[in-house]
């Protein structure tokens, strides 16, 4: 059963979250584009609108990634060990950043589409994008600090 858990925890994780982490890190620089005007501008708008649809749905489906992994740990027996517990904190915390902040950063930038470059509130949303590719980074990180801690298991019994 846990290596049943832990091939559907580890391919949710490649096929929830990797999407997400792409579709986040690309969003700023085609947000910058869109907003800005310019021959591209009708291109660009789609490519964002998609990127954010791609992070909401995925963000969804990632949900399976930490079900999966309580599941395994508790099979593994492993709950109560700091690494995973740092892991799930971590996790969390990732979960937060995108609910918080990237996931309303993009809903604003994807809204500001429908304004006129001279709308103050488009401004107001070009402004707010200085922030996106920090919080993308940020979530990125977090989630490559679990991968790590997934791998490397302090106190592992493995022996690796």
């Amino acid at each position: 059963m846990a290596k049943f858990l832990l091939s559907l925890h580890v391919l949710a994780s490649v096929l929830f979250i990797g999407p997400v982490a792409v579709a986040v890190s690309m969003f700023p620089r085609r947000a910058k584009a869109a907003l800005a005007g310019g021959p591209d501008q009708a291109s660009e708008a789609g490519v964002l609108r998609v990127l954010h649809r791609i992070t909401q749905v995925y963000a969804l489906l990632g949900v399976a990634v930490p079900v999966l992994g309580i599941g395994l740990a508790q099979v593994m027996d492993v709950l109560s060990q700091s690494w995973l517990i740092a892991s799930m904190i971590l996790t969390a915390v990732a979960a937060l950043a995108l609910l918080l902040f990237v996931l309303p950063g993009q809903q604003a930038a994807v809204d500001a589409l429908a304004l006129a470059p001279e709308d103050e509130q488009r401004t107001k949303a070009v402004n707010g994008l200085r922030m996106l590719p920090m919080t993308a980074g940020v979530f990125n990180l977090l989630w490559a600090v679990v991968v790590v801690l997934m791998i490397v298991r302090p106190g592992s019994s493995t022996g690796v």
